[in-house]
């Protein structure tokens, strides 16, 4: 039930009084109807997409507190269960989930469960969507690795992914984000990648075209998370934005944010640059939910 339907605070805080003796995870949460072709509201941030790299987003129906969400995992599956972002008030509950990009198309579950252990299943649909392919050139170093640059690489790959397994409470308000940098968009999340003639995984951010220099300024508050020199994506920083939604900054030329550095909205806290593999000056953005890399234009 969204909150524009208590127009009048005593009306809202009337209804979130019946809520607090609600139980947790209503009955409706077991037959949650798929998000799929409902329109959504203007303020929903960021915008449901069911397909490879997108949102879906869940009700999990009224509950006087946060409820908790995660991946499902089956009999089959060798991974396991990640957290989800859940956001909303006691009026309505919404479970954020990041869609793979090497998603199949198909039915899906996700589990969530209430503080007093009242567990659901919720079910949405994958639908096909086919990117677009990329060729460019670039160093043959960083397409056929040398045996020093591969063992750096794998030890990047390993670091990194404890960073994106980073969770905190998640964060308040509205997740709506503003581009990062001014700029021509110069390659757009999921594009299929061919380096030197080589097919490579697809592309799991956004490109903006801009000067070496140009600041960087977050998109959302945040917390730094890390930092550092990576053979692929060059100078980079993460940002922790609370309950798994994560953002990355690549190919930096200087970075002025150091480790546990709070930030604000609209901070400065790197620079565009040409670190990395790269054919020129741009910032690549990357936005993370559920350890799964999403499209940001989502957000924006």
């Amino acid at each position: 039930m969204p909150s524009s339907l208590f127009p009048h605070p005593a009306s809202r805080r009337a209804a979130l009084s019946r809520l607090a003796t609600l139980p947790l995870l209503c009955s409706p949460l077991a037959h949650a109807a798929p998000t799929r072709g409902t329109p959504p509201a203007p303020d929903l941030w960021p915008r449901p997409l069911q397909v490879p790299g997108g949102v879906a987003r869940l009700s999990l129906g009224p509950a006087a507190r946060r409820p908790t969400a995660t991946t499902a995992t089956t009999a089959s599956a060798s991974h396991e269960a990640v957290p989800l972002l859940v956001v909303g008030d006691p009026i309505e509950w919404t479970a954020l989930v990041g869609i793979p990009l090497a998603a199949a198309p198909g039915e899906v579950q996700i589990r969530a469960t209430g503080t007093d252990g009242d567990a659901r299943t919720l079910r949405y649909t994958i639908e096909a969507k086919r990117y677009r392919e990329q060729h460019l050139t670039v160093a043959p170093r960083t397409v056929d690795l040398s045996p020093a640059d591969q063992a750096r690489y794998e030890r990047e790959r390993d670091h990194q992914a404890k960073v994106m397994a980073t969770w905190s409470e998640p964060p308040a308000g509205l997740l709506r984000m503003q581009a990062p940098v001014p700029g021509r968009r110069s390659s757009s999340f999921g594009l299929r990648r061919v380096f030197n003639g080589q097919p490579r995984n697809p592309h799991s951010g956004m490109d903006i075209a801009a000067a070496t220099g140009t600041p960087v300024r977050a998109p959302l508050a945040g917390r730094v998370i890390d930092t550092g020199d990576y053979f692929f994506n060059g100078g980079t920083v993460w940002l922790d934005h609370g309950g798994g939604l994560l953002s990355m900054y690549c190919h930096l030329s200087r970075i002025d944010a150091k480790v546990g550095d709070a930030v604000q909205a609209g901070d400065a806290f790197c620079a565009v640059g040409a670190t990395g593999r790269v054919t020129g000056p741009h910032l690549h953005w990357g936005v993370m939910l559920n350890r799964t890399m999403v499209d940001p234009a989502l957000f924006i």
